[in-house]
């Protein structure tokens, strides 16, 4: 498209523009011109960068991006307030700069996939309306806790990187349906997944997952995707220990925990005045075979549970998948008919 046709738009109040493909090495100047614009599509060119021009398209509210070479984000994204899709993908972005990152609050789409990303800034939390979030093909070693503060998160693609782990904290995505990591280093999947009771789809496959969470049951799962991992298999490991000595701490913990059920217990009423006591109680576990509560001295076990029957997940290959059991003693451990098998490792 020549200048002169851009020109001719200004009379016709455009809402879209599409400039795809042209081999644009910069943006021509009269787009600045175009304040009705709506959506602008820049995708597959040669883009480096951004003028600052374009600042003047205030109500844009759709920018492709997308297979360009920008190696940083643009300066000039940090003005288009009403930005809601952001498409960055295929470009070579190795960094974001949280300066322009932390201003993109309406943005609730944003592409990043098919970049050269081994971090994600801490203000990655300032996407207070963000819904999907799209990280395939980068190099990423890590989340950041921050992500677990964008609770209108829906979904999170994130395959073919480098992540170890996910944060603890991912448990309060509320509102997160879809969780995409296939093909990534993930050893463990942290507890509070089981919080997610809105999570549909789980795509854990091609990663180095031994073992499900505690409250995987408590997931609506409608498909579940764990191939190509080194899951724990059914094989029992009999108890050598019959009794464990509890240190002090344990034995009163578990008193009080106890007493605190009896509502007549003065233990009950008085614990209101040591917070402490009471944070620490709060992060107490309960045991899979007496339900009773205990607080550090625990044994891993695992359960081998029917993803279709059991978990009432309608697409799952793996027939039968392992999933962690905490039990409170030796004595729980020993007891018959659990169905719980000790863990072991190689």
């Amino acid at each position: 498209m020549e200048e002169p046709q851009l020109v001719r738009l200004l009379h016709g109040g455009a809402r879209s523009l599409n400039l795809s493909g042209r081999d644009l090495k910069y943006v021509p100047m009269p787009i600045c011109r175009l304040k009705t614009l709506l959506a602008l599509e820049m995708k597959n060119n040669y883009l480096n960068t951004l003028p600052d021009f374009l600042s003047n398209l205030v109500d844009l509210e759709i920018m492709n991006l997308g297979n360009n070479n920008l190696m940083e984000l643009p300066k000039v994204l940090q003005h288009m307030i009403k930005l809601i899709k952001l498409h960055l993908f295929g470009n070579r972005l190795t960094y974001l700069n949280p300066t322009v990152l932390s201003k993109l609050k309406s943005v609730v789409f944003l592409n990043l996939n098919n970049n050269q990303l081994m971090e994600l800034p801490p203000e990655i939390g300032c996407l207070e309306s963000l819904q999907v979030l799209s990280l395939d093909r980068n190099k990423l070693q890590q989340l950041p806790t921050e992500l677990c503060t964008l609770t209108r998160l829906t979904e999170i693609r994130a395959t073919h990187n480098e992540l170890q782990s996910l944060p603890l904290e991912i448990g309060y995505l509320s509102e997160l349906s879809r969780l995409f990591l296939s093909q990534n280093n993930i050893k463990e999947l942290p507890e509070g997944l089981g919080k997610l009771r809105k999570l549909f789809v789980l795509d854990i496959a091609g990663n180095e997952l031994r073992i499900f969470p505690t409250e995987t049951h408590n997931i609506p799962l409608r498909e579940l995707y764990c191939e190509a991992n080194p899951l724990l298999e059914q094989i029992p490991v009999h108890s050598v220990q019959e009794e464990e000595i509890l240190s002090l701490k344990e034995l009163s913990a578990r008193l009080v925990m106890e007493q605190v059920k009896d509502k007549s217990s003065v233990v009950r009423q008085m614990i209101r005045y040591f917070p402490g006591v009471r944070d620490m109680l709060s992060q107490a576990s309960r045991c899979a075979v007496c339900s009773e509560a205990f607080l550090n001295t625990w044994l891993e076990c695992v359960k081998f549970v029917k993803a279709k029957k059991e978990l009432k997940i309608g697409k799952c290959r793996n027939a039968v998948i392992p999933v962690r059991a905490l039990l409170c003693s030796y004595k729980c451990f020993n007891s018959e008919g659990h169905g719980f098998y000790g863990v072991a490792f190689p």
